[in-house]
């Protein structure tokens, strides 16, 4: 079958949305990605609608707008997906399409351009007076034919028709699947304290047993669509009647027949094209469904199938949605409201037209009424209840860890993540990403008093004991930038980079105690001849100190020292241990490296810092059990691996980072009167600042920064940017 519509999209998660959508409400689509494609399909399908999602790249896909409207005239629309702000300008160029216009991807809008498109279509093709005409030709051609025509010719004929009839019933889909059905759900991400994060969806829908759903609910759904739904066998004649004499009367179909049953089969097995052969297979199918399941749990089924608006498939999703309670807690009026919608839920959304929802609300409650559903008080008091005015979509708390977390699952589920009801439970705090938020916000705030309004923060923390992320902020506000300064941005770590380098010598014998040269030396840069390729190191008070331990060389952070012993220990060694400690980005065999002149993420900083606590390898764990919808249970491993710091050398490089805080550059933190250990970090120019560091129960690092590299501010420091705010949150969290 070709399909009625065919979608562009250069974005492949944004395409298959818009199809799915369309393709769950029985709209036949296929999606392609580029010019050539789409143009082919055009040719050899002719579509009733091409959709263009040009929506984020308009100005690089004019010119092939332009071309479609031009080459493919016989399209009978093009719809074309724009931002609000971009309206303007298409209607200027006066081009033959439709605008489908919304700041962020609206499928419900686009369903409703599209369902609206192809109803004008099939107006134009068909009208009651047009059929009651072609009846009544066929009615006459019919006597005539039987006036001449012999017993045989009659057998003929009604041996077609049941052979007809035949084929369209042993062409029914199995009726058993239902035993076996399972919607798309929405899957819901948890914190590790059970708080609901948000939930993924391609149909927001929570699957709930029809025991469990109110009798009000259910008698408000029954009163406007099925008045006699215990009392038919999934077709009602009385009604299929009393809607085609009604239709008659007011010279179009302006009422329908169909029961819940026949809903129900239409949804689950059948597509909503208007033929014979569909009605056919609707009637077979609902009377197979009733034979074989009880009313309440088809009533059951279809309350969790239907379709109410708002991208909320199922009673349970519309209740949230609109309510933002459990259908379990609504009441009859709320009840009532939700019956009003699947008849048009655009046009009845209290959201959208809440006059027409209040009308349509009423109507509801006053058939629930005439059928003794209710009592007369309670239909005065439900009329006095007001029609919802705010719109309760999905739950989006710590959105820099759910997007990391989003990420993760997608590499793992795919598409499965947003159809199949999972229940993921993840490691992060609830208490300690809030803290972790407002220490940022604080810390920004007094930076801002005497720097750059344009600064950047990030925090990450993880759980020492098994590598479970417990607070991440990736910048300082993700709805004006998605870009997570934790995970995605490779910073230099400046100073922060050279636990690394002490380490390796630990590891090769060196003591903490043993003195190393610090003294302005010369270096040349590998493979180059020219006098201009020299370096100099540069202590950051352009003071040196001579022969110093290594212990007080990494206290205070002396720059000459460092490369000095870097020099002597191999800078390829120091590579091979970041590396064994969990640092993946590319490190320069330049002694500039152990300097940390090589970008680098916070998280594999932090990650590789968790190792100097207890001598293990940890990779971050963001998830720790996901319960499937056969509530199969998937226990997430522990982000803890092979030892990767021996015992001598573990005890030695810990007096040393504890060194810093005691004696050296992070001396602040001693106002935690406990004991910690951590590295301040500062690039040159002073472009980034940093403090990694951890106690007995969590590592954290803070980067402070700017996007575009600009310097911080004179003097700026990881001790002076980016440890308050370290402080502050290691404070709070062990409150």
């Amino acid at each position: 079958m070709f399909p009625s519509v065919i979608v562009y999209s250069p974005d492949e998660i944004r395409g298959k949305i818009i199809v799915n959508t369309l393709k769950l409400s029985g709209i036949e689509t296929i999606q392609f990605a580029n010019h050539f494609e789409i143009e082919e399909a055009a040719h050899i399908y002719s579509p009733s609608i091409i959709i263009l999602d040009i929506a984020k790249s308009l100005q690089n896909e004019v010119n092939f707008l332009r071309k479609i409207v031009e080459q493919l005239p016989g399209l009978s629309s093009i719809v074309v997906l724009v931002k609000r702000s971009d309206v303007t300008l298409l209607k200027d160029m006066a081009l033959n399409i439709e605008l489908c216009a919304s700041d962020s991807l609206d499928p419900e809008s686009i369903l409703l351009k599209v369902r609206e498109i192809l109803l004008l279509l099939r107006r134009k093709k068909f009208s009651i007076k047009n059929i009651f005409f072609i009846l009544y030709d066929a009615m006459v051609w019919t006597i005539r034919v039987f006036r001449k025509a012999t017993p045989a010719t009659v057998a003929l004929c009604f041996g077609l028709a049941g052979g007809y009839i035949y084929w369209c019933i042993v062409t029914l889909p199995n009726i058993q699947s239902l035993e076996h059905y399972s919607p798309y759900e929405s899957s819901k991400l948890y914190s590790s304290d059970n708080t609901l994060l948000t939930e993924f969806y391609i149909e927001r829908r929570t699957f709930v047993p029809h025991e469990t759903i109110p009798f009000h609910v259910k008698n408000a759904m029954i009163a406007v669509e099925d008045l006699r739904f215990y009392k038919h066998h999934g077709i009602d004649l009385v009604r299929i009647a009393s809607a085609f004499l009604t239709n008659i009367k007011r010279g179009s179909i302006i009422q329908g027949g169909s029961t819940i049953t026949q809903q129900l089969a239409k949804m689950i097995f059948l597509n909503p094209e208007k033929t014979i052969t569909r009605k056919i297979q609707e009637i077979a199918i609902s009377f197979h469904i009733e034979n074989r399941y009880e009313k309440n749990e088809i009533l059951g089924l279809y309350l969790n199938q239907a379709y109410f608006g708002t991208r909320a498939f199922g009673i349970e999703a519309a209740s949230q949605a609109y309510f933002g309670k459990s259908v379990k807690q609504i009441t009859i009026s709320e009840a009532a409201l939700l019956a009003s919608l699947p008849k048009a839920p655009s046009t009845y959304s209290p959201f959208n037209n809440p006059e027409k929802a209040k009308n349509r609300r009423d109507f509801v409650l006053q058939r629930m009424l005439d059928a003794g559903f209710i009592n007369q008080n309670e239909y005065n008091r439900a009329l006095t209840d007001p029609i919802p005015i705010q719109f309760h979509g999905r739950k989006y708390k710590f959105p820099y860890f759910v997007d990391y977390c989003r990420s993760v699952l997608e590499e793992r589920y795919g598409d499965r993540l947003y159809t199949s009801g999972l229940k993921i439970y993840t490691t992060v705090d609830d208490r300690m990403q809030q803290i972790a938020e407002e220490a940022v916000k604080n810390g920004l705030d007094a930076l801002k008093e005497r720097k750059s309004e344009h600064l950047q923060a990030a925090l990450f923390s993880l759980d020492l004991k098994n590598g479970n992320i417990k607070a991440i902020v990736g910048g300082t506000n993700f709805w004006d930038s998605q870009f997570n300064r934790v995970t995605q941005a490779k910073r230099q770590p400046g100073s922060a980079f050279k636990p690394f380098v002490y380490l390796t010598a630990l590891d090769q014998g060196f003591d903490t105690i043993d003195t190393i040269d610090d003294e302005k030396n010369t270096y040349k840069l590998p493979g180059q001849d020219s006098s201009d390729t020299i370096w100099i190191p540069h202590n950051y008070d352009d003071i040196y100190r001579g022969s110093v331990t290594l212990k007080t060389a990494l206290a205070h952070s002396l720059n000459a020292a460092t490369v000095s012993l870097a020099k002597t220990i191999g800078i390829e060694n120091v590579i091979h241990t970041a590396n064994r400690l969990g640092i993946k980005s590319t490190i320069h065999p330049f002694y500039s490296s152990a300097l940390g002149a090589s970008e680098i993420t916070l998280m594999e900083m932090v990650s590789a810092y968790a190792s100097f606590s207890h001598g293990f390898k940890v990779v971050p764990v963001c998830i720790t059990k996901i319960v499937d919808e056969e509530q199969f249970t998937i226990i997430e491993p522990s982000g803890l691996k092979e030892r990767v710091i021996s015992e001598r050398s573990l005890k030695k490089i810990k007096e040393m980072l504890h060194a810093v805080v005691t004696e050296g550059t992070g001396w602040k933190a001693k106002e935690l009167k406990r004991n910690v250990y951590g590295k301040t970090g500062t690039t040159n120019d002073h472009a980034d600042a940093l403090f990694i560091g951890f106690d007995d129960e969590v590592v954290t690092g803070v980067w402070v920064g700017m996007d575009d590299r600009e310097p911080i501010g004179e003097k700026e420091t990881g001790a002076s940017a980016a440890l308050p705010i370290w402080i502050e949150y290691m404070r709070e969290i062990a409150k």
